[in-house]
């Protein structure tokens, strides 16, 4: 009777301890949100988002104020349509801008916001329009080799350097 008691508390807590870290593991990978805050949703456009996902952190000064709620591509205007849940204790005017940013030099990549100076705050359903789209790494690569290339300069070579 004794063994049996204490197999049920050890399986007890390994389904505890399983459950604890299956919670763990989709908050790390932003598949679980746990947020109760009242949100208010907002549209903006961007002609890039790199690789912003939906659920992703929308933060202004490094907090995060809300989550990507959506991405869906507006086939008229040939733009990313971008649908974010602001929590509603924060309150932005409506001249903000959003600017897709990464963490580290190749993290996530979020929404940052920076407040504008209006006196009129967004409300749901406003649509922000001064947007900068995300830096594309393969981008910058080609600009400054093609405008090395411009220039007549080649890229450096071991040789050039003094190696061997």
């Amino acid at each position: 009777m004794q063994r049996s008691k204490n197999d049920v508390w050890v399986g007890l807590f390994v389904l505890i301890g399983g459950a604890a870290i299956l919670f763990l593991a989709l908050q790390a990978a932003n598949l679980l949100n746990l947020n109760f805050q009242s949100t208010y949703r907002v549209e903006a456009r961007f002609d890039n988002v790199g690789g912003l996902k939906p659920k992703g952190a929308v933060r202004s000064g490094g907090v995060v104020v809300g989550r990507v709620e959506s991405l869906s591509f507006d086939d008229k205007t040939f733009q990313a349509k971008v649908v974010l849940s602001l929590e509603s204790r924060y309150v932005f005017p409506k001249d903000s801008s959003l600017k897709i940013l990464t963490s580290g030099l190749l993290g996530e990549q979020y929404i940052g916001i920076e407040a504008g100076a209006e006196e009129k705050s967004l409300v749901a359903g406003d649509t922000i329009s001064s947007t900068q789209s995300a830096v594309v790494l393969e981008n910058l690569i080609s600009q400054f080799l093609y405008s090395n290339a411009a220039d007549g300069k080649k890229p450096a070579t071991a040789s050039d350097r003094g190696g061997k």
